[in-house]
């Protein structure tokens, strides 16, 4: 398993997490840019003689240069935002698909979504440019599924609601954004999620044990989907 990360620091521990050198290896690199993804395949091939799926997780917030409300969205904002969250995920899924084909077929793509793209949540979540570019993942996701099934290559999304990561740090520290989450998320006790919350569904989608599904989004959001949501004390 190759692990591509921007913080050199956070793929090597990644890599020690998964068991060591032996079983893969760190590069540090940036999504967005064309090359990245075709990089890192070519180092799976020639660490571990094969190539066989892409977990593209690669994302973010454009909040800090200028995303919000489509009226506040700066050109900045929006270039940058699609950039970090689309162009990353078109470069990576079509490396992919290119080396699949040059195998003779068969491989699985898995890529991350968000509730997000489908789901709005106005008061607290109003990144559109954000929104957008997770919309866009599930378009190019599915039509890529139906275009290359014929070939056995796989392609789906796992869309989370509210999950624990850097990104997150924003809503996790707001007691408003906190008691929205507890009823828009009311699985286990209404909580922000977890990324172990995730690996099982990554695990299938990655393995031979979904050989037969494609061009599916999967949310694992807490109960985000079927919850109305009550807006926090306090709220603008």
């Amino acid at each position: 398993m190759v692990i591509v990360g921007r913080d050199a620091g956070d793929a090597e521990r990644a890599v020690r997490e998964l068991g060591g050198d032996a079983k893969s290896q760190a590069m540090v690199g940036d999504a967005s840019e064309p090359e990245t993804a075709a990089k890192a395949i070519r180092a799976a091939l020639e660490a571990f003689g094969g190539f066989h799926g892409l977990y593209h997780v690669a994302g973010g917030s454009g909040r800090k240069i200028g995303d919000g409300p489509l009226h506040e969205v700066t050109d900045e904002g929006w270039d940058g935002t699609l950039r970090l969250n689309l162009s990353s995920v078109f470069y990576s899924n079509r490396a992919a698909v290119r080396q699949f084909l040059a195998q003779g077929g068969g491989g699985t793509v898995l890529n991350m979504g968000s509730v997000l793209g489908h789901s709005p949540s106005p008061r607290y979540f109003a990144t559109h440019a954000y929104a957008t570019a997770k919309a866009a993942i599930v378009g190019l996701t599915t039509a890529s599924a139906a275009h290359y099934a014929a070939a056995n290559i796989r392609f789906n999304v796992l869309a989370p609601a509210l999950v624990e990561t850097p990104m997150a740090r924003r809503a996790a520290e707001d007691p408003d954004i906190r008691a929205f989450i507890k009823t828009k998320q009311p699985l286990d006790g209404g909580r922000i999620g977890q990324p172990s919350d995730l690996d099982a569904a990554a695990v299938y989608f990655m393995s031979d044990g979904s050989r037969f599904t494609t061009g599916q989004v999967l949310h694992v959001d807490g109960g985000w989907m079927v919850s109305e949501g009550q807006v926090g004390e306090g709220a603008e």
